[in-house]
């Protein structure tokens, strides 16, 4: 026999007698735990220059970002030479073995350049060694000296550089480790990868592989974040918690980065089997790669973070059996305040399966317990998704109503200001949630809309554990910790303390796996895609709806089916069975009612009335000015062929400033005039012919055999430039054989002759960093006309000096891109 029916106003989890104390002491509580969060991911204090000397201090690593950082020093320039030397200079003056690695390198991964070519560059990376006592194996402390060409880099990534010289000094000072540490400082990171790509290929000391700890930096502030892993990283996560005094990483994060685009130098090293972590903070993205990136926007606390966790790191390796670390598994893991919670990769599918099975349990116990029927059961199932699609949809709407109002966001990683536009999106997400709460509790009851916001998380952590693994225990953990308490809470007292106590603990769940994933997706993803964290917060918001159902009167109300006269036998609304005392139960339309229904609201116009405060106060306060200007993209290119120059400009509704020089014309293929560039689209501008110089292509040798042709050439830049590439065109010979400064390029598949028409640069090479000698290059070709036409051209930075050039007012600034600023002259050689 059932249960008979409970009482309308019983169809929550809770009922407790005194329920603002109780709303108090479960919202307190949860606020305490979302500080204790946010807690976690704050940033250390910085230490002072004098600060003992086994400790990582951020004020004697400031001076070393303050050197290397004093302007931009992208690979090859004079700059550049100048911070190796300084680099050099300080690990010898430490007493380690300390070298210049000088060679070409392709790019990292994939040899793929501008229009199907291959990258390269001239590297010098400066390479230190710390000897171990009893050797196991290595450990690499690894970051990049180079800088963009639009910045001097005072993050990106004289953080990462400073950071292990100070760890040099530390280790250097102390007790010898067990074993070996060595320090890379790579060249041509912005570039193409290329400098981490040949110490990791060819360089004696990464014979053997190793552990790698890769620092990194993509803004100015923020917690340093362990974003990346080698696969089967179980130990590695281990010693991560273990050594580093702020474990800041995620294993979504991981999984989310293996799915992107984005490369670092840590690319590549795994592509030589090396294992390891990858280390950045990421907040103030809107100062990456821009003039602005100078020392005196770098948060020193992030500077500090990063050192305690690269200093605690190299010790923990530093001792381990090196041997030990390929796990064969993944890790599961999240920060909680203390340390890092972590689980076998292999325990996914069993936790996501039992979070079903105790949502399972819950709806059964729910109807068991008369608090809704089986209607009622799947129709808070489907009202959840409401919010889920609603509050990401609004939110970017919501940013893309702010950025017509403000279209230099368009440009911009993030705001300059962004903290006043993500509250507005927590608050709008909370607001949708809230409204919808209210609007749907009367309809089917607090039970059936927790039982299916819970539904929806469980399903998701299926959904993520067969996608992502790693991100499972975002919608799992929750899950399961809400079946659990809404289970607790039905075995006691509705009206006692213990119910409120088990939803809140559950609540606290939630917080701890959920907030810290909606507080670093904003800068992770940038407010572009805020609809993200918006979601997480909905997900947050549902993981605790039996806690925010305490905000609300009592719970009741006769609609849906049972004002409609649809029978559930197992339904209390459709019962007749009311509490007399409830005015919401009775189905009262009279004063008493409306005020409740009135107190149910107010949660909602709350947030509601702070998103749009919150979106306010951001467009008020994140203005563009001389200190944070709108950024502009433009480049400058010359064909000698023709003496004909062009201004282009990558931005899709350029600026005003912009449009002054480009954006008069679109082009949907740039690459036909000037491979090296690119084939995206872009707009152009007539521009006034500059004097300057077209590399020069000299033949070496011309030999034919077999009806192939074999052309040793010599690209040879007439300027300074930062880059230099030539291309074959198709239509005049198919490329079967390459190579550059003597290594042999792999040519992948040509066009053919009908193709050649449509795509006219069948074979390109990208040089970086060329040497003042020039680069040597030999071709071995099919010919397909009388003359093998080869396209030159070289890049250097730097448009102030043009003819035409109106200079930037005050606010409109350099966008962070590698081909802003850039000057290209490009010429043809039929030979």
């Amino acid at each position: 026999m059932g249960v008979p029916p409970a009482s309308a106003a019983d169809r929550a989890l809770t009922r407790p007698r005194r329920r603002p104390l109780a709303a108090l002491a479960a919202l307190s509580a949860l606020v305490a735990v979302g500080a204790a969060m946010l807690v976690t991911l704050a940033t250390p204090t910085p230490r002072p220059a004098d600060a003992s000397a086994d400790r990582f201090s951020a004020g004697r690593a400031y001076q070393t970002v303050q050197t290397v950082a004093a302007r931009p020093h992208p690979a090859g320039s004079a700059a550049n030479d100048q911070v190796r030397e300084h680099l050099v200079g300080v690990l010898r003056g430490l007493g380690l073995e300390t070298e210049v690695q000088d060679t070409v390198a392709p790019e990292a991964g994939q040899l793929s350049g501008a229009a199907g070519g291959a990258t390269f560059a001239r590297v010098r990376n400066v390479v230190a060694r710390l000897p171990g006592t009893a050797s196991t194996g290595r450990v690499f402390l690894v970051a990049h000296y180079d800088s963009v060409q639009t910045g001097p880099g005072g993050n990106d990534d004289a953080a990462g550089t400073s950071t292990v010289l100070e760890v040099a000094r530390a280790l250097a000072a102390g007790p010898r480790p067990r074993n070996d540490v060595v320090f890379v400082l790579t060249d041509a990171e912005e570039a193409c990868l290329c400098g981490a790509s040949a110490f990791a290929a060819s360089h004696p000391l990464a014979a053997d592989g190793g552990v790698v700890l890769n620092l990194e930096a993509r803004g100015s502030t923020g917690p340093v974040i362990m974003f990346e892993t080698s696969r089967n990283n179980a130990e590695l996560v281990a010693a991560f918690g273990r050594g580093a005094p702020h474990p800041v990483g995620t294993s979504f994060a991981v999984e989310i980065y293996r799915a992107l685009p984005n490369d670092t130098d840590f690319t590549a090293f795994l592509d030589h089997d090396f294992v390891g972590l990858n280390s950045a903070y990421i907040d103030g993205g809107a100062i990456y790669h821009t003039p602005l990136d100078t020392p005196s926007v770098m948060d020193r606390g992030s500077l500090q973070m990063h050192g305690d966790n690269a200093l605690g790191l190299a010790r923990e390796f530093g001792r381990t059996d090196l041997t030990a670390l390929r796990s064969g598994h993944d890790a599961s893991y999240f920060p909680v305040p203390g340390g890092l919670v972590r689980y076998p990769g292999w325990l996914t599918w069993p936790l996501a399966g039992l979070a079903v099975l105790g949502v399972l349990a819950l709806a059964w116990r729910v109807r068991r317990t008369g608090r809704a029927g089986v209607g009622r059961l799947f129709a808070g199932f489907g009202l959840a998704l409401v919010p889920i699609v609603v509050a990401p949809l609004a939110a970017q709407l919501l940013w893309a109503g702010i950025t017509a109002l403000r279209p230099g966001y368009a440009e911009l990683l993030d705001p300059y200001r962004p903290v006043w536009y993500r509250l507005a999106v927590v608050a709008l997400a909370a607001a949708i949630l809230l409204a919808w709460y209210a609007l749907a509790r009367r309809w089917a009851g607090p039970a059936a809309l927790a039982v299916g916001g819970l539904g929806w998380l469980a399903l998701l952590g299926v959904v993520l554990a067969a996608l992502v693994p790693g991100g499972a225990y975002l919608a799992t953990l929750p899950a399961l910790a809400g079946a659990v308490a809404g289970l607790v809470a039905l075995r006691t007292r509705i009206d006692g303390p213990w119910p409120v106590v088990a939803v809140t603990l559950a609540g606290a769940v939630a917080v701890v796996v959920l907030l810290p994933t909606v507080v670093l997706l904003f800068p992770a993803l940038g407010m572009a895609m805020g609809g993200v964290a918006a979601l997480f917060a909905v997900l947050l918001g549902l993981a605790a709806l039996p806690v925010l159902d305490l905000l609300h009167p009592a719970a009741g109300g006769p609609r849906g089916p049972a004002a409609s006269g649809e029978h559930d036998p197992h339904d209390p609304a459709a019962s007749g069975d009311r509490d007399p005392h409830d005015p919401a139960a009775s189905g009262e339309r009279g004063p008493v009612a409306v005020r409740a229904r009135r107190l149910g609201s107010l949660p909602a116009v709350a947030a509601a009335l702070a998103a749009t405060v919150f979106a306010g106060v951001g467009l008020a306060v994140d203005r563009f000015d001389a200190a944070h200007p709108v950024p502009t993209h433009l480049m400058y290119a010359l064909d000698a062929d023709t003496n004909e120059a062009e201004w282009i400009t990558r931005e899709e509704e350029p600026q005003p400033w912009t449009k002054a020089h480009a954006g008069s014309h679109f082009s949907e293929y740039l690459g036909g005039v000037f491979p090296g560039l690119g084939e995206e689209s872009v707009r152009t501008g007539a521009a006034p012919a500059a004097n300057l110089p077209a590399p020069t292509v000299q033949v070496l040798a011309d030999t034919t055999a077999g009806g192939l042709r074999t052309l040793r050439l010599r690209l040879l830049p007439q300027r300074t430039v930062r880059l230099a590439t030539l291309h074959v065109d198709a239509s005049t010979a198919e490329v079967t054989r390459a190579e550059v400064a003597g290594r042999e390029v792999p040519v992948g598949r040509q066009p053919s002759v009908e193709e050649a028409s449509l795509d006219r640069w069948g074979f390109g090479i990208v040089f970086h960093a060329p040497p003042t000698e020039g680069v040597e290059i030999t071709l071995t070709v099919r010919p397909r006309a009388g003359q093998v036409s080869l396209r030159a051209m070289d890049a250097s930075d730097g448009l102030d000096a043009l003819p035409g050039f109106r200079p930037r007012p005050a606010d409109v600034g350099v966008v962070g891109s590698h081909s802003s600023e850039m000057l290209a002259v490009a010429r043809t050689y039929p030979i």
